[in-house]
C-alpha cells in the first residue's frame, strides 16, 4: 500500500518530468525501429536452386546465407579467407540445418582468380538461379590489386563485373534468375572520374568507395537493359548501416572524441541479421519477378 502511495505521489509531483523521458522512450524506440528498416516477409523456397555469395564468410553475406540456405538453396560461399569460409559454411549448415552448403575460393583482387572460380563453378554447377555480389571494402588506405586498380575499385566494381559476366551463360540457362549488387547511400555521392578511376593523382578512401558504390548501380541498371528477354533480372541496394566488419580500415583512422560520440550511435545501427534482409527480398521476393535495375534502399522501398 505505501508503494503505491509513494509511486502516485512521484506522480503527481513530477508530471513534465515523466512525460519528458516517456516521450523520449517512445521516440528513441521508434527511431531505433526506423533505422533496423523491414524485414523480408516473403515464404519463397529455394528447393532445387542454387545461390552464389561472395563474400560470405562474415556479416550480412553469412546471414544472407544462412537465410538463403534454410529456403532450401545450394549455397556456395565464395570466399577469399578460406579457413574462415570454412568456419562460416559450419556455421550456416547448423543455423540452416541445410548441409548443402559448400565453399570456393574467391580473391576479388585478382582476375585470374575471379576467372578460375567462374570456370570452376560453370563447369561443376548444373545450374545459377542467384549470384549475390556482397563481398567489399571500404575506406582502405592506397592499397592496388593484383592487376594495378586502384583496391576498392577494383574489389567492389571489377571484380564483381568479371565475375559476372563470366556467369552469364549458366545464369541464362537457369532462367529466370537473378543478380543482386550490394551497393551503398555512399553511390550519392559518387562520381566515376575517369581521368583518373585509379585515384592516383589525389587519393581519398570515401571518394574511392563512393565511386565503386556508384559503378555497381550503373553496372546494375545497365546489364537489366542488355538482359531484356533473357529472364535474368538485376537488383542493387543499400543494406543500411551495420555493425560488421566493413568498417575496420575506417574506424581506427577517426579522432578519439568521434568515437566516444559514435558509441552511444552504435545502439540503432543494424546487425548483420537485419542488414541482411534488403539483399534477401532482391534475391527471392516474388513481386519482383518483372522489375530490373532498380535500387532498393529497404525492404520497402526502391528507387
Amino acid at each position: 500500500m505505501e508503494v503505491i502511495t509513494a509511486t502516485r505521489s512521484f506522480l503527481l509531483e513530477y508530471p513534465k518530468t515523466i512525460a519528458v523521458v516517456t516521450l523520449t522512450g517512445v521516440g528513441l524506440f521508434g527511431f531505433k525501429k526506423w533505422m533496423t528498416g523491414g524485414v523480408c516477409r516473403s515464404k519463397a523456397r529455394l528447393d532445387g536452386k542454387t545461390v552464389l555469395i561472395t563474400g560470405a564468410n562474415t556479416g550480412i553475406g553469412k546471414e544472407t546465407a544462412v537465410d538463403l540456405a534454410r529456403r532450401g538453396a545450394r549455397v556456395i560461399l565464395a570466399c577469399r579467407d578460406m579457413d574462415r569460409a570454412n568456419n562460416a559454411a559450419e556455421y550456416v549448415k547448423k543455423k540452416s540445418g541445410n548441409d548443402n552448403v559448400v565453399v570456393k575460393k574467391l580473391d576479388l583482387a585478382s582476375l585470374q582468380s575471379v576467372r578460375l572460380l567462374a570456370k570452376d563453378v560453370s563447369a561443376s554447377e548444373k545450374r545459377l538461379d542467384v549470384l549475390i555480389n556482397n563481398a567489399g571494402v571500404m575506406c582502405c588506405p592506397q592499397w592496388k590489386t593484383e592487376d594495378g586498380f586502384d583496391m576498392q575499385f577494383g574489389v567492389n566494381h571489377l571484380g564483381h563485373f568479371l565475375l559476372t559476366n563470366c556467369l552469364l551463360d549458366l545464369l541464362k540457362q537457369s532462367a529466370p534468375s537473378r543478380i543482386v549488387n550490394v551497393s551503398s547511400l555512399a553511390h550519392e555521392r559518387g562520381q566515376i572520374n575517369f581521368d583518373d578511376i585509379n585515384q592516383e593523382k589525389n587519393y581519398n578512401p570515401w571518394r574511392s568507395y563512393s565511386q565503386s558504390k556508384l559503378a555497381n548501380i550503373l553496372f546494375t541498371r545497365e546489364l537489366s537493359k542488355r538482359l531484356q528477354g533473357t529472364g535474368v533480372t538485376t537488383y542493387s541496394l543499400h543494406p543500411g548501416v551495420i555493425r560488421t566488419e566493413l568498417a575496420r580500415h575506417f574506424m581506427p583512422t577517426i579522432p578519439l572524441w568521434k568515437k566516444v560520440l559514435y558509441k552511444p550511435f552504435s545502439f540503432f545501427i543494424k546487425n548483420p541479421t537485419e542488414g541482411a534482409q534488403t539483399t534477401i527480398y532482391c534475391a527471392v521476393e516474388k513481386s519482383l519477378e518483372n522489375e530490373s535495375g532498380l535500387y532498393y534502399r529497404s525492404v520497402t522501398h526502391h528507387l
